[in-house]
């Protein structure tokens, strides 16, 4: 009894941590400092979901509107039967299959878990803190989460009127520090490609030692046919480095498969910095099904009939009056500055979510044909308000 009164009788200060009051006890965030580049982190803002129980239709993520393939739906089922055992540490089969698809040596291909993870071990083999990384703006909002946690210095390049990547800009925001430009084409979330001639035009501009990251997410989606052939740069330029993925024209977002195509030494050495088993074994059997001949052409099917419905979104939008950067990905954009948000928020209420960026404009994806007919039907409504 005696410890005890004389234990309640010391200062709480004066008392182990572990007698304390909760109140008084000093919280681990208080005391552990994260790095100055993780507290300035933007937050990573996803395409808005649904209400439980709401009925809207969802055009805010870019995603496939269709359901994945019965072939693929049986090699998921198939391979959740052996989720009790770690994947392929290296997706050696699903790598093999990318390289035919791709026509490169497998050595030069790395898998990991989505684009935006294989982006980071990109960044990780190559940037060194306070090296500089050139990216245009706006543009994938991953892109200054990315170098920051490498450890790099975003060196951000606006973007032309027409939404377009201003390439001649960006090739002249290189320094003697900077380590790697990123160019999304089509750009998200504008819609443009980058032409076959700007890119070259780039390329020879930026010293060779300096990465040139081509990010091809919506590869599928593109008609224009100025547009840049990705695997023939890489093949004229070891400084380049593909970014592709399988959520968006094979319908995988929900399981995350993205890959990086570069030379082999470079292969090599964002393989070494990835995360170990860092694709599981139902994403890998899910792309290798959906990689499968008969499987492709299927897939493949639907991105033509994403890209015509998005010809008759663009034609009724144009029509009503809108003036819109030419898209090449499966969304529009539309620049509206200010009034986003408002605008943002009005799509809501009238049963289709949108992607809003605060300031600079709203990105509408093309989705199943009764959901773009009510996004055009509110649009109408937003040029007749004025």
């Amino acid at each position: 009894m005696l410890g005890a009164v004389e234990t309640a009788s010391r200062p709480a200060s004066d008392r182990p941590a572990s007698e304390r009051p909760a109140s008084d006890r000093p919280t681990g965030l208080a005391r552990v400092p994260l790095r100055p580049a993780v507290e300035a982190l933007p937050p990573y803002v996803p395409g808005a979901r649904p209400d439980p129980g709401a009925r809207v239709w969802k055009l805010s993520s870019n995603e496939n509107p269709y359901g994945p393939l019965p072939s693929v739906v049986r090699a998921i089922a198939d391979a959740a039967a052996d989720t009790n055992r770690y994947p392929d540490m290296y997706a050696s089969e699903l790598v093999e299959a990318l390289a035919q698809h791709v026509g490169v040596p497998a050595d030069q291909v790395v898998v990991g878990n989505g684009s935006v993870a294989v982006l980071a071990h990109v960044l990780a083999a190559v940037v060194d803190a306070g090296d500089e990384v050139v990216f245009p703006w706006r543009s994938f909002e991953a892109y200054p989460i990315a170098v920051a946690v490498a450890g790099g210095v975003a060196v951000t390049v606006p973007l032309a009127d027409d939404g377009r990547l201003d390439l001649p800009a960006m090739a002249a925001a290189v320094t003697p520090r900077t380590r790697a430009l990123l160019v999304c084409t089509p750009n998200n979330p504008t819609g443009p490609a980058v032409r076959a001639d700007e890119l070259d035009a780039l390329l020879a501009a930026v010293p060779p030692h300096v990465l040139v990251v081509v990010d091809e997410a919506y590869l599928e989606f593109v008609r224009d046919p100025q547009a840049a052939d990705g695997v023939d740069v890489l093949r004229r330029h070891p400084n380049v480095a593909l970014l592709r993925t399988l959520s968006k024209a094979y319908g995988l977002a929900g399981l995350r498969v993205g890959y990086a195509v570069a030379e082999p030494r470079l292969a090599a050495g964002i393989r070494a910095v990835s995360t170990p088993f860092g694709v599981s074994h139902v994403a890998q059997q899910a792309a290798l099904a959906s990689l499968r001949p008969q499987a492709q052409a299927e897939l493949l099917d639907r991105v033509d009939a994403l890209v015509a419905e998005r010809a008759r979104v663009v034609a009724a939008l144009r029509e009503q009056g809108w003036d819109l950067p030419e898209s090449q990905a499966n969304f529009v954009w539309f620049p509206l500055g200010e009034a986003t948000m408002e605008r943002a928020a009005q799509a809501r209420e009238a049963g289709v979510l949108v992607r809003p960026f605060a300031g600079d404009g709203l990105r509408v994806s093309v989705g199943e044909v009764e959901a773009n007919d009510a996004f055009l039907a509110i649009a109408r409504g937003w040029r007749h308000a004025g």
